[in-house]
């Protein structure tokens, strides 16, 4: 079994409808769904993190690094 995982859930993915700890049996297709959330991520979020996805054992976790607070643009996507 192969985990998505996706950490540092920012406003932007708590609104979406994309779940962040989806179980597939499969590593091919948990790799191809783990790239297709990672770059609508990328494309429809509010382009404030740019996420990035990483092969952790049997799992796929995708994350971004927190920007500074200075440069969040108030909206409360980036909480």
């Amino acid at each position: 079994m192969h985990k998505i995982i996706v950490e540092n859930q920012c406003g932007c993915f708590k609104r979406s409808d994309l779940k962040a700890n989806l179980e597939i049996n499969s590593k091919d297709e948990a790799l191809s769904k783990a790239i297709q959330m990672k770059n609508h991520m990328n494309q429809e979020f509010c382009m404030k993190h740019e996420f990035q996805l990483v092969e952790k054992e049997e799992n796929f976790v995708i994350s971004f690094r927190p920007q500074e607070a200075s440069s969040c643009c108030g909206t409360g996507c980036c909480s």
